[in-house]
């Protein structure tokens, strides 16, 4: 357990830790390294999207000189060098930068490459037999954009059981999930699936990235020690809204933020403890800030 700052004689020190599971997952620091390590050659280069879902860390890479360009943006560049962050991409992307002598630094996370390549040949293999395939994940999330683009946009996406309705169940199914999505909902909406397609095949494949769901119990078990919890991410981020859910489930004193500006006093009265958490795209710097801001705010007699 981490404390800081020491006792005060005039009253309780109120008591900050910050959960040791949070920070970025493999896949985003792996990206920023290799954005960092070709800037230290290059004073510039391009990112095909955000190279995270964290403006704090946005603004420090582009300090640096990375340059955030739209998918629009890219289709009319020639000859640079731009990087595929880890959520990866479609295959038009690489066809269009090798017909237009572009570089790609690929640092799509290798389970979502993985993913990529794995719905690719299901989906040709079921071809043949009409198979449908069908993505549990967010409509127009990056990843989920990569992973229909391996079907030439054939795939069904779902979000939820809501979802399943436009599903033809006269075809054979094989549903994949986004990576990030939460292991209660796939399994909840496999069953309904399965309940509704029982005159035809179904496989699931269950390719949920270990790394992130395993941050669900851990932030669950995390979250409901304190009196209150500041969830830190940026509000772009889909795994950051999944865990913050989660977080206000089992506290309902959980506030989310983004930056250290969004801190209110007001939120501390007669509170004695706080926990700091935040999602696979929160950097550990950030989440240091903002214990530092409350530690500051406290020695002021601001909380």
């Amino acid at each position: 357990m981490d404390h800081f700052g020491t006792s005060k004689p005039v009253y309780v020190q109120m008591k900050i830790e910050i959960d040791k599971g949070s920070g970025f997952c493999f896949g985003v620091v792996e990206a920023i390294r290799r954005a960092e390590e070709r800037l230290e050659q290059d004073e510039k280069l391009f990112c095909l999207g955000d190279i995270v879902h964290n403006n704090s860390e946005v603004e420090r890479l582009s300090k640096k000189g990375l340059t955030t360009i739209s998918h629009d943006q890219f289709f009319t560049m020639s000859h640079t060098t731009v990087l595929l962050r880890a959520h990866g991409e479609p295959p038009e992307i690489y066809k269009y930068a090798q017909e237009h002598h572009i570089e790609l630094i690929d640092a799509t996370c290798p389970v979502v490459l993985k993913l990529q390549k794995r719905i690719l040949k299901s989906y040709e293999s079921g071809l043949k037999d009409n198979t449908q395939l069908v993505i549990y994940g967010k409509k127009g999330h990056a990843e989920v954009n990569g992973l229909v683009g391996q079907t030439n946009g054939d795939a069904r996406v779902v979000e939820g059981i809501e979802d399943l309705a436009q599903l033809d169940y006269t075809r054979p199914i094989v549903l994949y999930s986004q990576t990030t999505k939460g292991l209660e909902g796939l399994h909840l909406l496999t069953e309904e699936l399965i309940n509704r397609s029982s005159t035809v095949p179904v496989k699931i494949h269950d390719t949920i990235c270990r790394q992130v769901a395993n941050r669900i119990p851990g932030i669950k078990k995390f979250a409901v020690r304190f009196d209150l919890v500041l969830f830190v991410s940026g509000k772009k981020s889909s795994n950051g809204k999944m865990l913050f859910d989660i977080c206000s489930t089992v506290n309902p004193n959980t506030k989310f933020i983004s930056d250290l500006n969004e801190i209110e006093a007001q939120w501390f009265k007669n509170i004695d403890s706080v926990g700091i958490c935040g999602a696979t795209s929160t950097p550990k710097q950030l989440l240091e800030e903002v214990a530092a801001r409350l530690m500051q705010m406290e020695a002021n007699h601001i909380v």
